[in-house]
């Protein structure tokens, strides 16, 4: 399209290019004379709005293409000075408004039930546009500019115009582009995501995009219950898509190449038949907090052209930014979130997000676009490939302007406070250690299996917010007896919050065997390390010494009467604040060490 042509309300029709022809042809639309008092004035605006866009687009041209090439100086210049451009034409815009207002007042004010109209929105939205924080929109529809720029709309060739919201949102696509840029970094041009109610309407919406009848899908063995049973009971299901799930233990690239050779021969029969595979993934997993090698699994899978999916909720792209990694082929093709937990933070919202390259997330109706796969090689994708045409614009797990502003201002604070949860977590998991009764599952602990893993591809190498214990036993020591584990457990609150969910600001605890995992079988339970008394730990904010402190007195008025002298099996006093304290300041150091210098500050 003419850069011109983009602002004429005939954009579609119009046989002109230059401005003041298009200008002319605008006012002539609209019912105007052009050679009235009115009409010169408006023409004369228009002619130079139609100049405008064509320096605009000019200006947009020359700053993508030497922004690289600039020093921090002129950058900064370069981003103010378009930044008062903004306020120009806001300014421009606010002109128009009073005697528009006028003229609206002669049409309208004079009918009768003037007052069920309400206030027409433009006359005092303008301001709106710098608000310091997003506008909470909540609006169902928009208002349009004029036919053919509604018809490009509708074909996603418009986005100044909003449809509907439970498709776009302002506030919404505020959080979207506030995720990609956190979530994918210098990568960000090359993302979309679209926010969804929450984290499982996300899963959903995702897995029902991609996955067709007889599909196969190879997932991680510890993901969330509702994950595991929306794949094993839902998509299976003979009578629904007759996926076939495939699970696999274990969290290295190895491991997961094996069974990918494996299922290959297996489903041979749904491959010949056109069948695709894909890899769904959770790391870090719930319930442990183990890592997997994400970057090497989705080479893996991606040299053999399979699409990756990972939910990295519980690690966050502050711990685990799985986009950032500078190999395409090692990032996987989606992201999921579940805003719920770390990022909102508040445990008080419920909303989810997928995050993929621009060309599977959104391509204008009728179009197609030809880019290189992770592996290099050529693919084409069609618009309605999409997940946003094919899912996104027909169902309606829509993330509302609310719940999209209360995420977005808990997004704030979520690096502080996953870094101070990620001493907390190193403090919990290494006293519990030292216990001869508890057993730890957790990948901080240079004793544990993922510890490698983890400290290979988590930020600094610090754990997500999860792991368990359980106090099952050893070789040399008897378990728990139920009952008392189940009296104990009873009596951890208020230290501890007996709650479902992780990620907000207070520890809180649960058996996954008894809830979140417990659409699992007795038998997939046992296969993802989940014992009867597994207790998951989501840690918040809090002091973990007073959480440590009332788990060794619930134990004494409940464990001990079964099993004498647990209670007095912590570490000393002494100890624990000499854990505490090395670990807090060992992880504030990993962090500081890790910001940029002073003099890269500059450049």
């Amino acid at each position: 399209m003419n850069k011109a042509v983009q602002l004429s309300p005939l954009r579609n029709t119009t046989n002109h290019e230059d401005a003041t022809s298009l200008a002319v042809e605008q006012a002539q639309h609209f019912g105007i004379d052009v050679h009235s008092e009115y009409g010169e004035a408006l023409v004369s605006l228009a002619t130079t709005l139609y100049q405008a866009n064509h320096h605009t687009h000019d200006l947009w041209a020359i700053t993508m293409e030497g922004l690289s090439s600039l020093d921090k100086n002129d950058r900064i210049a370069w981003f103010n000075a378009k930044r008062f451009l903004s306020f120009q034409l806001a300014k421009i815009l606010d002109n128009l408004q009073n005697p528009m207002r006028a003229t609206y007042q002669s049409i309208a004010t004079r009918n009768g039930h003037f007052a069920s109209k309400g206030a027409y929105p433009i006359f005092d939205n303008v301001a709106a546009l710098f608000s310091a924080s997003p506008v909470i929109t909540r609006t169902a529809t928009y208002l349009f500019a004029c036919t053919e720029w509604v018809e490009d709309a509708f074909n996603g060739r418009e986005p100044l115009h909003e449809i509907y919201s439970r498709l776009l949102n302002p506030t919404s696509i505020a959080l979207a582009n506030h995720i990609v840029d956190i979530e994918a970094g210098e990568y960000a041009d090359q993302y979309l995501a679209w926010n969804f109610n929450s984290g499982m309407a996300a899963i959903d919406g995702l897995l029902s995009h991609l996955l067709g009848r007889d599909d196969i899908v190879l997932a991680s063995r510890n993901i969330y219950g509702g994950s595991y049973q929306l794949l094993q009971d839902w998509y299976r299901k003979s009578s629904n898509l007759n996926v076939a799930v495939e699970w696999v233990d274990g969290y290295d690239a190895g491991t997961f190449a094996s069974a990918m050779d494996d299922i290959a021969v297996k489903h041979a029969d749904r491959i010949t038949d056109g069948r695709k595979i894909y890899v769904y993934m959770e790391s870090p997993c719930n319930p442990h907090g183990y890592v997997l090698d994400v970057a090497e699994i989705s080479r893996a899978a991606h040299e053999r052209r399979w699409q990756v999916v990972v939910d990295t909720t519980v690690g966050t792209p502050f711990l685990h930014p799985v986009l950032k990694v500078k190999d395409e082929s090692a990032r996987p093709d989606f992201v999921i979130h579940s805003y719920t937990k770390e990022l909102a933070g508040s445990g008080s919202t419920t909303a989810g997000v997928v995050i993929g390259k621009n060309e599977d997330m959104f391509i204008p109706k009728g179009d197609s676009v030809t880019t290189n796969s992770p592996n290099g090689k050529p693919r084409t994708v069609n618009w309605d490939e999409t997940l946003f045409w094919n899912v996104y614009y027909i169902k309606g797990a829509f993330l509302d302007a609310d719940k999209a502003f209360e995420v977005l201002n808990g997004m704030k604070t979520f690096e502080l406070r996953v870094l101070q949860k990620a001493a907390n977590t190193l403090t919990l998991a290494t006293i519990f250690n030292l216990h001869p009764d508890i057993n730890v599952s957790c990948p901080a602990l240079p004793s544990s299996p993922n510890y490698e893993l983890m400290q290979k591809r988590m930020h600094l190498g610090l754990p997500a917010s999860l792991f368990t214990i359980d106090m099952e036993g050893t070789q040399d020591r008897p378990p728990i007896s139920p009952a008392l584990f189940k009296q104990f457990f009873d009596m951890l609150e208020p230290a501890i919050g007996m709650q479902v969910s992780l990620g907000q600001t207070n520890t809180v605890a649960l058996c996954p065997a008894m809830t979140t995992h417990s659409e699992l079988s007795p038998d997939a339970q046992a296969q993802a390390g989940i014992k009867p008394t597994t207790l998951r730990i989501a840690v918040g904010l809090e002091d973990p010494r007073a959480f440590i402190a009332h788990i060794q007195r619930a134990a004494e008025m409940t464990i001990d009467a079964g099993h004498p002298g647990f209670s007095s099996s912590f570490p000393a006093p002494e100890e624990i604040d000499h854990i505490y304290r090395k670990v807090y300041m060992d992880v504030h150091q990993r962090f500081v060490d890790d910001l940029p210098a002073y003099a890269d500050q500059l450049k």
